[in-house]
């Protein structure tokens, strides 16, 4: 409900799924109804990690994706949106 939501109210997405990210195709179908930038964000990198974590359905619908930068890689995933957006004085 929360992505769904988000068309509405947010210009972009930073989510980090989780688990969801290897199982929930219900979670890639609400972020490919939402039309903003969608960063994907993993604290550790799944691809050391068991071979099921390898695979994310929510990186078919991520314009970008973070994985083993601990917590900064939140802030790396702001410093990213805000590359991808308008600059809301028009200087982008």
């Amino acid at each position: 409900d929360w992505i769904q939501q988000a068309g509405t109210e947010y210009d972009a997405i930073v989510i980090n799924p989780g688990a969801y990210s290897h199982t929930s195709v219900a979670i890639l179908d609400a972020l490919n109804i939402f039309e903003g930038p969608v960063i994907e964000v993993h604290i550790s990198n799944i691809h050391e990690r068991e071979p099921f974590r390898h695979h994310s359905f929510v990186s078919y619908r991520a314009d970008h994706v973070i994985v083993g930068q601990g917590i900064p890689g939140y802030g790396l995933a702001l410093e990213k949106i805000s590359e991808m957006l308008p600059d809301v004085r028009g200087e982008n």
